[in-house]
């Protein structure tokens, strides 16, 4: 008997404690026991048909949403979480968050992320709609990144909080309606989507007064108890992505009985539950003694990424980590991303892509290695490192690839002025320019060359041979475009 995959969206990442009961007492009664959380901030569970028959039931009295073997309408997600916790934002607080969830009057189809642009807990671009803080109160950066690619369209103005909702909609009707222009298309031109988008309504614009930098990225640590404002914060991550329903009950009557009201979710498929009074750590002490859980894993097993429901990703996944641990290898400053499917818009500043091969040859499978540029997983752009990589010969690049991030950051540190005797004016930056695929956005640095061909590092775009193309589109060097180094940094 088949089993199906159930999705349930929880917007911006909140549940509160009474609908998670509510949901885990349903579960519980239909044979249930473990449920897992997904890199959208969304709750999936495994049910037989005959469980999905009470569940549909118990669902349909509760009104809970809920898609069966479907992920036709994307979580929203948003960095809520963070607040009070990994982020400093001068106006972005739990009101604003619930107030723009509550404006949406429909189910979005495209991916839409509401980000504060001073935390590095969840990803700035792994959206369709990447709605990022600026600096102007109730005022939001937009980054359309158009489905299935790789391409980023900035909106020539900030974004009002109120018609956040109201413009996603817009937005989204444009794309579905235009695909042959919009949707998993090598070129898009985003300029003529805003201009009708902005025709076709009446939305609040503001004209940025600075472009949006982002954060140095360091993935904070996000497990077992920790303090902020006199309180303490619980995360909790499970290696196998599985959290026992009996537990998740058990927490939430804690959380009823002091007075916590809701649940948050993390894109690391964790999560968090936020101010819980120092005279009540032996409570949650207790529930977590009694399911045995570990809350202090490594910060090398932290940062990763896998799949929704992709059992090859996550077994990977812990075979590297283990080679990692056998080796001792720092990974500080870095996180990984496994890509079994190509256009799984996951989170990295390393990303390990599963080459497809065709079914009807069953070969060894193969791998790509790529990084993002200056290693900040926030960044679309990537170099690739290596292509073809067996999967025994994958440690042994990861480890060389992270010796080279190291090697890279101790020569960018020697580079440091030391401005503490310094007199004489500072000369201006010089401006790098490296050459950019123009369809699927890779980068060729002469710094770097390219590994994955035996071009060696310092090799100019002139002299590639003529054999060059693309590591990751085949395309011939006439289709890459000179662009400032530094400028690629303002994603």
């Amino acid at each position: 008997m088949k089993n199906h995959q159930i999705k349930i969206n929880l917007p911006g990442g909140i549940v509160s404690v009474g609908d998670l009961s509510v949901m885990l007492e349903i579960l519980e009664k239909a044979g249930i026991e473990n449920i897992r959380f997904g890199t959208r901030q969304q709750l999936y569970f495994s049910a037989t048909p005959d469980q999905l028959d009470d569940i549909d039931h118990g669902f349909l009295i509760s009104d809970t949403d809920f898609e069966i073997d479907a992920d036709k309408y994307p979580n929203i997600v948003s960095s809520y979480v963070a607040e009070d916790l990994f982020n400093s934002s001068n106006w972005l607080r739990e009101g604003v968050y619930k107030d723009i969830l509550d404006t949406f009057s429909y189910t979005p189809g495209l991916k839409i992320n509401l980000i504060d642009n001073s935390q590095n807990l969840i990803p700035f671009f792994s959206g369709n709609l990447n709605f990022i803080s600026s600096d102007i109160g109730s005022y939001w950066h937009l980054y359309i990144r158009f489905p299935k690619t790789n391409i980023i369209y900035y909106w020539s103005s900030l974004v009002y909080s109120e018609d956040i909702a109201l413009l996603s909609e817009a937005i989204e009707n444009t794309i579905l309606t235009q695909r042959n222009l919009y949707y998993d298309q090598q070129e898009i031109d985003g300029q003529p989507l805003e201009t009708a988008v902005r025709a076709g309504g009446s939305f609040l614009f503001q004209e940025a007064s600075s472009p949006l930098k982002l954060p140095d990225f360091q993935l904070p640590y996000y497990e077992g108890f920790n303090q902020y404002n006199g309180k303490y914060w619980l995360g909790i991550y499970r290696r196998n992505e599985l959290f026992p329903i009996s537990f998740l009950k058990e927490l939430c009557v804690i959380c009823s009985k002091t007075r916590i009201g809701q649940l948050y979710t993390t894109p690391w498929k964790s999560i968090i539950i936020k101010g819980v009074e120092p005279s009540d750590r032996k409570l949650w002490n207790a529930v977590l003694d009694k399911n045995r859980m570990n809350v202090r894993h490594a910060s090398n097993e932290l940062n990763w990424q896998t799949e929704d429901l992709c059992e090859e990703g996550l077994k990977l996944k812990h075979e590297l980590i283990n080679g990692f641990n056998t080796a001792d290898l720092r990974t500080f400053k870095l996180c990984f991303a496994i890509k079994i499917n190509p256009k799984s818009g996951l989170f990295g500043s390393v990303i390990i892509r599963k080459q497809n091969q065709p079914i009807a040859e069953p070969t060894e499978a193969l791998f790509d290695l790529m990084h993002t540029i200056d290693f900040n997983p926030n960044s679309k752009h990537y170099y690739t490192y290596a292509t073809g990589i067996s999967k025994v010969n994958l440690l042994p690049a990861l480890s060389s690839l992270c010796e080279t991030y190291y090697q890279q950051q101790t020569l960018v540190a020697g580079e440091q002025p030391d401005h503490y005797y310094e007199t004489s004016p500072r000369a201006e930056p010089e401006l790098t320019y490296v050459h950019q695929c123009k369809h699927c956005l890779s980068i060729y640095d002469e710094a770097w060359g390219e590994n994955s061909m035996n071009i060696p590092a310092g090799t100019p775009f002139s002299a590639l041979p003529a054999h060059y193309r693309c590591p990751l589109c085949e395309a011939s060097p006439s289709e890459f475009n000179p662009v400032i180094k530094e400028s690629l940094n303002t994603f």
